[in-house]
């Protein structure tokens, strides 16, 4: 049995870090086990510019700990009026790595999302041109769709037909939920990956539901069924290059959660590695947990893996008590103990 596990310090590909308070509060959460993270733009306002999108950055660097050996990667919120000069030059002189797709709607802070896509195709002809890659919350929001089935719906109606026209465009499927989508990621062309969350490998949608509602548990896209977390289980631990670590990390005050009408998003970053480590042990496929954690990614996104190691050690810790974020709590993830701990960063 390994007790202990040293890999390539991983990256989150897709993470929320928020503003003012929240970000000082989660950043060095998140800093403190990825060496990089693509940033989330669905601030109020949106980071729908390159100047935006520079100033966030700025904004998340002056919050780190003076320690700290984190990037901020950055991307770009996609609207129906996105002008496709403004996205290039944003990706090629550095202010943009990637630019993200929110069906209007969908999930928190999404409202300026895009509600017709093909205004889009201009954007996605460039973004294929310049290889920048296309982040997908994939979901429609269609009034007559059941929640749980949309996810399979967009694949169908919408995936399906943008990666066929757009064959040299990288697409990211983020935090897949269903084994439609494992199944299909699988199938697509190799310029389709996706990222899987550590809370979608541990909790099915009965949990949301397990002795009344829990709210620090609900999320877009939901937790689906226990056959899709198996799925996502086997797809993260295959080794397979297509599938690679992304969080989803997304903070809310207590208040935001604990309500009539609670926001979505669950908050891991401070168990995240934790938790996907528990979750390879418990697959027996810890020998693959640095290709998903710190070599997929990097390869998809064209960037060198990092030279910095990360040591964990198997040891029984406690759930992470709430947050203080200036005059609010963020509930963590998970609110069972896990059986890793990271020990070590060099």
């Amino acid at each position: 049995m390994t007790d202990r596990l040293t890999i390539r310090r991983p990256d989150d590909w897709h993470v929320h870090l928020r503003d003012g308070d929240m970000l000082a509060a989660v950043v060095p959460l998140t800093a403190r086990r990825f060496a990089r993270a693509i940033v989330m733009p669905n601030l109020v306002p949106p980071v729908t510019t390159a100047a935006a999108a520079r100033a966030y950055r700025d904004r998340i660097r002056a919050a780190l700990p003076a320690d700290a050996r984190f990037t901020p990667l950055m991307t770009a919120y996609l609207t129906d009026a996105t002008d496709p000069a403004d996205i290039e030059a944003g990706f090629l002189d550095g202010s943009f790595n990637a630019a993200k797709l929110y069906p209007a709607h969908a999930t928190t802070n999404s409202a300026h999302g895009v509600t017709d896509l093909s205004r889009l195709a201009p954007v996605f002809s460039a973004m294929a041109r310049i290889g920048m890659p296309l982040l997908l919350h994939g979901e429609v929001t269609l009034p007559g769709v059941d929640i749980f089935d949309r996810e399979a719906v967009f694949i169908d109606d919408v995936l399906d037909g943008l990666v066929a026209a757009n064959p040299r465009l990288r697409i990211v499927l983020e935090h897949i939920t269903t084994r439609r989508a494992v199944d299909y990621v699988r199938a697509a062309p190799a310029n389709v990956a996706a990222t899987i969350t550590p809370h979608h490998l541990v909790i099915n949608r009965t949990d949301i539901f397990r002795g009344g509602v829990r709210p620090h548990l609900y999320c877009l896209p939901v937790a689906k069924r226990e056959e899709d977390r198996l799925a996502l289980r086997a797809a993260a631990c295959s080794g397979e290059a297509k599938f690679f670590l992304g969080t989803d990390s997304a903070p809310h005050s207590v208040e935001a959660k604990e309500c009539a009408c609670g926001a979505a998003g669950v908050f891991n970053a401070g168990t995240a590695i934790e938790t996907y480590a528990q979750v390879f042990d418990e697959e027996g496929a810890l020998d693959r947990l640095e290709a998903f954690a710190s070599l997929n990614g990097p390869r998809f996104y064209g960037m060198p893996p990092n030279e910095e190691r990360i040591t964990l050690e198997r040891a029984r810790t406690e759930p992470p008590a709430p947050l203080r974020a200036g005059r609010t709590r963020v509930v963590g993830f998970p609110d069972a103990p896990l059986a890793w701990r990271v020990v070590d960063q060099a």
